[in-house]
């Protein structure tokens, strides 16, 4: 290494100082910057300075021919501070460089947790603090996932809007609970002091005590319900609190200090289901009378959670469903079976142009057609209007059963619309295929009706079944 450098300084020493520049071979050039990053990698100050001498311009050539790790970025991430502090010195400039991630100086050295670095990085160019990477994030961010809380309160002394950036709608505050770091977000939360910003939702709705609930961190539940402003009923987009959260989890120990702690917070609960049904018997066996008693309320919940999730999952297939049985209704109702009359006849006031033929040549069976089919029309409507009204009840497994019922009731109407139709259409109504298609229909009548009663019957029973093993649970 020193026979190169000395062999080149040679060249320098006989050569014009800008025909060396255009005369020195690429290969030495090449070297030059090998040892440059060399230097980087080891910190070594003195082999910079000779470099410097050599070639002021070193630093800016290799900035400019890469795309990758600077100089500046492996020093600044292997925490080379006496080399860091030279390169800053004499091509501050270089503090705004990216490598290949959008990364500046600033992000490495405060994800590794170099403090004297970020100091000097945010002496030379305090703005870069507010730089983002390929992610979104800036230096600030990178510091709270990993956990080093003097670099957090460095960066946020030196530029407090940092803390307010959005990575892709989660505030810091969402990235310190995900990555479980508890003490940054204790510092955040105790600088910032915004209630607002406290309870920013992510994307989905979700604040931060939504996230640790899922997560059951207890230390931060506990730090977020008694030390902060946090709103404990606030739900997601999917209308879930705490304790729908909860409920999806999981079930262990800790879910009774959670419940515990929500409960002491004012988490205020519906009649709902709870966790108590699936809890291990070695967790039911160390419970008190009232942790009973809250597992009870969540375990209420469940049949709604369920009801609620059906709905959403199937919400546009019945909306298809519903809007095709009324196009057919409707279609049926103003072009009846035989069609219409296009004429008029003096003989019948019946028949006129546009009267329906069925109701001249049979009268009762058009009665019967024409009011199932308005009943299956009305009851599809019904349907479609109960779904797109967004009414705060339309999750409740009351309104579920309603809805099946309702949509049982349209199906009943229909076929039997179609069997008097079929009736009208066919010629020899007394003929043996009448007869099948007939009884076909009266089966199809008969399972739709056990369904639905059973249906009923069975969740009736479920529930009391439930009532009934909590109530020999319960301690005398």
């Amino acid at each position: 290494m020193f026979c190169l450098v000395s062999s080149w300084k040679f060249v320098v020493v006989h050569m014009n100082h800008e025909s060396c520049k255009l005369w020195l071979p690429r290969w030495t050039m090449e070297k030059m910057e090998r040892l440059l990053y060399e230097a980087s990698l080891e910190g070594n100050l003195n082999m910079l300075l000779m470099l410097l001498q050599e070639d002021p311009l070193i630093l800016d050539r290799v900035t400019l021919d890469r795309h990758g790790d600077t100089p500046l970025h492996i020093a600044s991430m292997l925490g080379h501070v006496n080399f860091v502090k030279e390169v800053i010195a004499r091509k501050p400039h270089l503090t705004m460089e990216c490598d290949s991630q959008k990364r500046l100086p600033l992000h490495i050295a405060s994800v590794k947790g170099h403090i004297e670095i970020v100091k000097l990085l945010l002496s030379a160019n305090p703005e870069t603090c507010l730089a983002s990477d390929r992610d979104g994030r800036n230096p600030l961010h990178l510091a709270a996932v990993k956990g080093r809380c003097e670099v957090v309160k460095e960066l946020g002394l030196a530029q407090p809007h940092a803390a307010r950036a959005m990575v892709q709608q989660e505030t810091i505050l969402h990235l310190c609970v995900k990555h479980n770091q508890l003490e940054v977000l204790k510092l955040l939360i105790e600088t910032m002091s915004d209630h607002e910003f406290i309870n920013t939702k992510d994307a989905d709705g979700n604040t931060i005590l939504h996230l640790a609930v899922s997560d059951k961190q207890i230390e931060t539940i506990n730090f977020l319900l008694f030390n902060t402003t946090i709103e404990v009923n606030a739900t997601n987009i999917n209308g879930e609190t705490l304790m729908d959260i909860l409920a999806q989890g999981p079930r262990d120990v800790k879910d009774q200090q959670i419940i515990q702690a929500l409960t002491r917070a004012g988490v205020v609960e519906d009649e709902n289901e709870s966790l108590f049904g699936q809890m291990p018997q070695n967790c039911i066996s160390k419970m008190t009378f009232g942790d009973l008693e809250y597992y009870k309320k969540l375990n209420l919940e469940k049949d709604l959670k369920n009801n609620g999730d059906w709905l959403d999952k199937k919400r546009n297939a019945l909306m298809v469903v519903a809007s095709l049985i009324a196009t057919m209704a409707f279609q049926a109702g103003t072009n009846p079976p035989s069609g219409v009359w296009q004429d008029d006849s003096t003989n019948d006031p019946l028949h006129k142009a546009g009267y329906a033929v069925m109701a001249l040549n049979h009268p009762n069976l058009y009665h019967i057609f024409l009011a199932s089919n308005t009943v299956g029309f009305v009851s599809t409507l019904s349907i479609i209007l109960l779904l797109i009204s967004g009414l705060p009840f339309v999750k409740h497994h009351v309104f579920v059963w309603g809805l099946m019922v309702t949509m049982w009731i349209a199906t009943v109407s229909m076929s039997l619309a179609y069997m008097v139709s079929i009736w009208v259409l066919t010629p020899k109504p007394g003929s043996l295929i009448m007869n099948v298609v007939f009884g076909i229909v009266l089966i199809w009548y008969g399972l739709t009706t056990v369904l639905v009663v059973g249906h009923s019957t069975i969740r009736l029973t479920k529930n009391i079944f439930q009532k009934l093993r909590f109530s020999r649970r319960r301690p005398s």
